[in-house]
C-alpha cells in the first residue's frame, strides 16, 4: 500500500562546547539569558530521487534533544538541564548531540521529569541519553559515529549509549522501516549522509521522515465543550507562527480538557498536509513544545 511520506525539518546538531562550569553549579539568571541557541544544521526535503543507500538510518527517538558541551548539559534553547550531579559525571569530556530518552510513546513522563528544577534521582535513573553526534567533530558522519559508539562504551554508564544506525539497499527497504518502527509506536527515521563533514546551516546531509507532518502554534483562547465535554475545554484555538487562526480538538486528553495547556502557550500538532489557505487538515494536539 502506498504512504505520502512528509518530511519534516530536523533540527540538527548543536555547534560547540559550553563555558567552563562545574556540572553541579547553579548558573544565575543573567548566565541562563545569555545562552541563546547557536546555530545548528537544518534538514532539507527528502527528494524522490534521493539514494538512501548513501545515508546510515536511525530511528526518531521521542525524547528531548539535549546537547551535552563537556561540562554541562543542555536544552536545545540554550537552557541548562537541571540533571543530578551523578548523571553528569558519568558523561565524557567529548562534547556530544543526542536525546534524552525514556522510551516510545513516554515523552509527557520524560519532560515532567528532565525539567523539574530539584531532580529526583529515583526518576532519573531510568532517564537514558542516546547520543548521536559530535558536534564539531571531523571526518566524515560514518568516522563520527564509530568514535562516538567508542566513547559512549568506554564511559561505562548505564544512561549513556548511541544511537543505532544502520543502511539500506533502496527505497523500498527504507519505506518498509518506516512501517515497521511506526507500528512499533515510535516517530520516524533519521538519514544521516554516511559521507557528510559536520557543519551548520541547511544541508540535505540530514533528513527526517515521517507519515506525518507536526508543526508549533500559540494558544490564543479555549472553546468550551459539549455535550459529555460541557464543563471543560472543548478545543484549543491556535495562531501559526504565519499567523492564521484555527481550532483543535482532536488529540486532547480528559485531563488537558479540564485543565488546557494556557494562553500564549506553545504547543506541537500533528497534520496530514495544509489546505490552499495554508491551515492543516485534520490536526491533532500532539503535546507541549519539546524546545525549553
Amino acid at each position: 500500500m502506498q504512504r505520502r511520506l512528509l518530511v519534516a525539518v530536523l533540527a540538527g546538531c548543536f555547534a560547540g562546547s559550553s563555558v567552563a562550569e562545574s556540572p553541579s553549579a547553579e548558573p544565575t539568571a543573567a548566565d541562563e539569558a545569555r545562552r541563546a541557541p547557536p546555530d545548528v544544521p537544518l534538514a532539507e526535503v527528502l527528494r524522490p530521487d534521493t539514494d538512501p543507500s548513501a545515508f546510515w538510518i536511525s530511528e526518531k527517538l521521542d525524547g528531548m534533544r539535549a546537547i551535552w558541551g563537556g561540562r554541562e548539559l543542555r536544552f536545545r534553547s540554550g537552557r541548562r538541564v537541571p540533571a543530578p550531579a551523578w548523571f553528569l559525571a558519568g558523561l565524557p569530556g567529548q562534547p556530544l548531540d543526542g536525546e534524552l530518552w525514556l522510551g516510545r510513546g513516554r515523552f509527557d513522563e520524560l519532560s515532567g521529569i528532565v525539567r523539574r528544577a530539584h531532580p529526583a534521582d529515583d526518576e532519573w535513573r531510568a532517564v537514558r541519553y542516546r547520543v548521536f553526534e559530535l558536534p564539531g567533530g571531523d571526518g566524515t558522519f560514518t568516522e563520527r559515529s564509530e568514535r562516538l559508539k567508542a566513547l559512549a562504551e568506554s564511559a561505562g554508564v548505564p544512561w549513556l549509549g548511541a544511537v543505532e544506525q544502520y543502511r539500506v539497499t533502496d527505497r523500498r527497504e527504507l519505506l518498509a522501516k518506516l512501517d515497521a518502527v511506526i507500528h512499533a509506536g515510535g516517530e520516524g527515521l533519521v538519514l544521516h549522509r554516511a559521507s557528510a563533514r559536520y557543519a551548520a546551516g541547511r544541508t540535505g546531509d540530514l533528513l527526517k521522515l515521517k507519515p506525518w507532518q507536526d508543526a508549533e502554534a500559540t494558544v490564543v483562547g479555549h472553546e468550551p465543550g459539549r455535550g459529555r465535554l460541557a464543563g471543560t475545554t472543548g478545543a484549543l484555538r491556535l495562531r501559526t507562527l504565519e499567523g492564521r487562526e484555527f481550532k483543535l480538538g482532536s488529540g486532547l486528553s480528559d485531563a488537558l480538557r479540564r485543565d488546557p495547556p494556557p494562553v500564549g502557550t506553545l504547543v506541537t500538532y500533528r497534520y496530514q498536509e495544509l489546505t490552499k489557505d495554508g491551515i492543516p487538515r485534520f490536526p491533532r494536539y500532539w503535546r507541549m513544545h519539546e524546545e525549553f
